[in-house]
């Protein structure tokens, strides 16, 4: 475990106050993830940016959830599994959905399914996936630009599972209740 700070707007470096003041503004609080990213302030804005643009990939909130949750399982990340889980559940979104991609099981939705397909194969193939696994996107209903939308997404997700890899992020009480651990090799489904 790397001995990284968990800063918050009072104490992080200068560059960094303003983007966790807002942070702090729209949830109540600071996730400790972004608290780390702080530390270099570039790597909070880039990623909060990488955020936004992916807002704007043209996914619905549940499928955004998808990508981003199916990405953390694949990558085992306690913590972002967690906290995505969290705001799934705050957002109303359909819990059984989630708790599929939490738990790598099919889900029941043709085209989620293929959406949470595609994205494990973009993630367990470092984005070397063949034709027929990009067909099967495309056949479920998702565009061309969703095929990058997706790889948007996990760069995204990799960078805050890669950070809390390194810092062993404790979770924020608020998503507590939404813990999660990788399974053993072998449990996950194919």
């Amino acid at each position: 475990m790397a001995d990284l700070t968990i800063h918050d707007e009072t104490n992080a470096p200068e560059a960094a106050r303003p983007l966790l003041e807002k942070v702090k503004a729209a949830y109540g609080f600071i996730p400790s993830v972004l608290g780390i990213m702080a530390e270099s302030p570039p790597t909070l804005e880039a990623y909060q940016s990488l955020q936004g643009h992916f807002a704007k990939a043209g996914f619905t909130p549940l499928e955004a959830q998808v990508v981003q949750i199916t990405t953390s399982v694949e990558n085992e990340c306690h913590y972002c599994v967690a906290a995505h889980s969290a705001v799934a559940d705050a957002g109303k979104l359909d819990m059984d959905v989630i708790n599929a991609v939490r738990d790598n099981r099919p889900i029941a939705d043709p085209k989620l399914e293929a959406l949470h397909a595609f994205t494990r194969s973009v993630v367990r193939g470092r984005g070397f996936v063949c034709d027929a696994q990009v067909g099967a996107f495309l056949n479920a209903g998702y565009s061309r630009a969703a095929v990058l939308g997706v790889i948007l997404g996990v760069a995204m997700k990799t960078i805050s599972n890669y950070v809390n890899h390194v810092a062993e992020t404790p979770l924020n009480p608020q998503f507590k209740a939404y813990a999660w651990s990788p399974r053993k090799q072998g449990d996950f489904a194919a």
